[in-house]
């Protein structure tokens, strides 16, 4: 089997079907892929330009491309149609940035390859999926693993809903508070401050030094503009290890850290459930799954219980001890193993954990909220305060 040519990037000028003419850039093995790619999405190419190699990295599946796929394939595979044919329309189902992998896997199916040692080969799917298609694939029942992980690809982008919400949430706030403070910082207290001088009024000494800070920044703008460009493009190179450390600090923080564990709980039963369901052992689903699960106390109980479970140990016995796991899901999780019906017990506790996220980030952020009106009070009241005592000094003043 011949391997697949590499993607190229391309930037390209095509033609609309209803007039006017796109720029875009977009991956492809060569610029006749590039052109019929572009046809399916009634565009003609007009001109393109190949560009460096270090911009070749191809865009990656989203939780949401995975979905789509999954959901796709499912819908056609159950209906007896064959899996190349079903591949080429799932194509259309994903970001036309993606196409051009579903489409590399689509030719390495035709060649021969099996449906999991394609997305291996093809990239972009993770040990978890790949897995879960193999023992699908064992099992005959394809069209059922994507289903169902078409579902756990839904609870998840529900999950990362609820919880970026909670985390995204006091950022926007506090960046507009900050953002307003710096700008009367830098417009309204400079003013007010040549006004009340110009009165020749005597001022309190933190309005004095409030307005001198403004003044200051008002003068130096263009090097304030630049230090602030330089952090934001600071941030956004080390946008990992922040990313990294703010989901330590989530993890202990009082107000995130049971929102995080629910959904990081959730996430391991939803993979479990789909790869039991697809005839996957437990001690071999449970090395997989493992490494869906990020948080540090719960990962390494999960791959202690895998251990000994390897070693013989019994897995009633060893649920015990995952003692991040609240005390009701492991009993549910111990009756079910002694009834056989672990499956339905992952699926159940997958979606009573994400019931479980939306109501505890439900009310995190209704405990946030008065917390971030005092914090907002501090950054721009402290400002108002400023301005006022100057005010309240002239209005006795004028009263005597």
């Amino acid at each position: 089997m011949s391997r697949a040519a590499a993607p190229v990037s391309f930037l390209y000028l095509a033609l609309r079907a209803r007039g006017g003419r796109k720029l875009g850039i977009r991956q492809a093995r060569s610029s006749g892929a590039l052109a019929e790619a572009l046809r399916r999405e009634s565009l003609l190419l007009l001109r393109w330009w190949t560009l460096p190699s270090w911009l070749a990295s191809e865009t990656r599946l989203t939780i949401k491309d995975h979905a789509a796929l999954n959901e796709q394939l499912a819908q056609l595979l159950s209906r007896g149609v064959p899996l190349v044919e079903a591949l080429d329309v799932t194509a259309q189902t994903v970001r036309p940035a993606a196409r051009p992998r579903i489409e590399r896997l689509r030719e390495r199916v035709a060649a021969g390859a099996s449906f999991a040692d394609a997305c291996a080969g093809v990239g972009g799917f993770d040990d978890v999926t790949i897995a879960v298609y193999r023992g699908a694939e064992r099992t005959g029942d394809l069209a059922g693993a994507a289903a169902r992980l078409g579902q756990t690809m839904r609870r998840r982008l529900a999950l990362s809903g609820k919880a970026g919400t909670l985390m995204v949430y006091p950022v926007v706030v506090l960046s507009i508070s900050a953002l307003v403070a710096v700008i009367m910082l830098m417009v309204v207290v400079p003013r007010l401050g040549d006004a009340l001088q110009a009165a020749d009024m005597k001022l309190p000494g933190y309005s004095r030094l409030v307005m001198a800070v403004g003044s200051w920044m008002r003068g130096h703008a263009g090097l304030i503009g630049l230090l602030a460009a330089a952090l934001l493009a600071g941030l956004l190179v080390v946008r990992r290890a922040v990313a990294d450390l703010a989901a330590r600090l989530a993890r202990r923080l009082p107000l995130f850290k049971q929102v995080v564990l629910a959904q990081e709980s959730a996430r391991f039963f939803a993979v479990m459930g789909a790869m039991v369901r697809s005839g996957i052992p437990i001690a071999d689903a449970l090395g997989v799954a493992n490494q869906a699960v990020t948080h540090p106390t719960l990962r390494a109980q999960l791959e202690r219980l895998r251990t000994r479970l390897v070693s013989g140990g019994l897995l009633p016995v060893l649920i015990e001890e995952v003692t991040s796991l609240p005390l009701a899901t492991r009993r549910l999780m111990i009756a079910a193993d002694r009834s056989g019906d672990l499956e339905s017990a992952f699926s159940t506790l997958a979606a009573d954990l994400s019931d479980e996220v939306d109501r505890r980030a439900s009310r995190a952020l209704a405990a946030l909220e008065p917390l971030l009106i005092v914090v907002m009070f501090l950054l721009i009241g402290s400002l108002l305060v400023s301005v006022l005592l100057p005010m309240l000094t002239l209005g006795g003043r004028v009263g005597r």
